[in-house]
């Protein structure tokens, strides 16, 4: 196993030193180039700033305002036809908003649930069947000054809500054998 780690290390070293020395026979000023896109990645870093704290503001308020609970009761029900555990919902909710936050939910719900639960691996696996719709939104959009986002924002959350409710239904179906 040793060996196989030692071997993915020089490969992936292997492969950057291919990929500048290939640069640089073709007349590429690599470190140039590599300074001149690592100012592009700051600067959109520095142009997004707002958006990224609009969103976590938003995120805050929405968790500190009691609002994540009223939700939670109001679609336990329609989260039962499918099989969804309720702790589930509150995840639900947050991952099209937040990336971290869902993260602490999904954290909170093994310390609750535990690990080796049914609703802890199905939190796990719908950490990875969405996206940050509402992230994304803010921030990518507003990089490049995208204004209009209606048209964008029901087949995203359409897609999270696949996602969600595939990501319940196949954790039931793997993970049952795991838990008889």
């Amino acid at each position: 196993m040793i060996w196989l780690d030692l071997f993915n290390n020089w490969f992936i070293l292997a492969i950057i030193f291919l990929i500048v020395a290939y640069a640089w026979i073709r007349g590429v000023r690599v470190y140039e180039e590599f300074i001149r896109g690592a100012k592009e990645g700051f600067d959109v870093a520095v142009l997004i700033i707002p958006y990224l704290v609009a969103i976590l503001c938003a995120v805050a308020l929405f968790r500190a305002s009691g609002a994540m609970q009223v939700l939670q009761t109001w679609l336990a029900p329609a989260g039962s036809l499918i099989g969804m555990h309720s702790s589930l919902i509150p995840l639900a909710l947050l991952k099209p908003l937040s990336g971290g936050g869902s993260r602490g939910l999904m954290i909170e719900i093994w310390e609750t649930e535990g690990v080796d639960s049914l609703p802890g691996f199905t939190a796990s696996v719908m950490q990875g069947s969405a996206e940050t719709t509402f992230y994304i939104l803010a921030v990518y959009c507003g990089a490049v000054a995208v204004r209009r986002t209606r048209g964008v924002l029901g087949p995203l959350l359409l897609g999270d809500l696949a996602g969600f409710i595939a990501a319940v239904l196949v954790s039931r179906w793997y993970f049952a054998a795991f838990l008889d």
